[in-house]
C-alpha cells in the first residue's frame, strides 16, 4: 500500500529504538522520525497496561515504570517526559474496561 509521509516511515520505525537497538533497520536517535518515537511510547504503555487474551492487564505503574527504566536507551527521554506528564497531570487515563477502550479525562 502507498502511504503518504510522514505516516509510513511511522509505521515502519515505530519499533526502532534510539540505542540501535530496535527493528527492522536499527536506527538510531536522530534518524528516527518524531512520530515513531512518540508512537513506540505509546506502544509500550498501551500494550502494558491492557488486557491481552494471553494475560491479563499488567498496570499502568508497571507501564509507566518500563518506560522510566528505558528512557534515554530505548526511549526518547522528551516524549517518556511528555508521556509522563500528561499520566501524572490526570490529562489522560486507560478505563479498567477488558475491551481495551479508554476514556480522556
Amino acid at each position: 500500500m502507498r502511504f503518504p509521509s510522514p505516516l509510513k516511515e511511522l509505521v515502519w520505525q515505530h519499533h526502532e529504538r534510539i540505542d540501535g537497538s530496535g527493528y527492522p533497520n536499527g536506527l538510531k536517535e536522530h534518524t528516527i522520525c518524531t512520530e515513531a518515537k512518540i508512537v513506540a511510547v505509546a506502544d509500550v504503555v498501551e500494550a502494558i497496561n491492557s488486557f491481552r487474551p494471553y494475560r491479563a492487564a499488567m498496570g499502568i505503574d508497571l507501564a509507566l515504570d518500563e518506560i522510566r527504566l528505558h528512557r534515554g536507551t530505548a526511549f526518547d527521554p522528551e516524549v517518556v517526559d511528555a508521556c509522563l506528564e500528561i499520566f501524572d497531570a490526570g490529562i489522560f487515563s486507560f478505563s479498567n474496561r477488558q475491551d481495551g477502550s479508554f476514556q480522556k479525562l
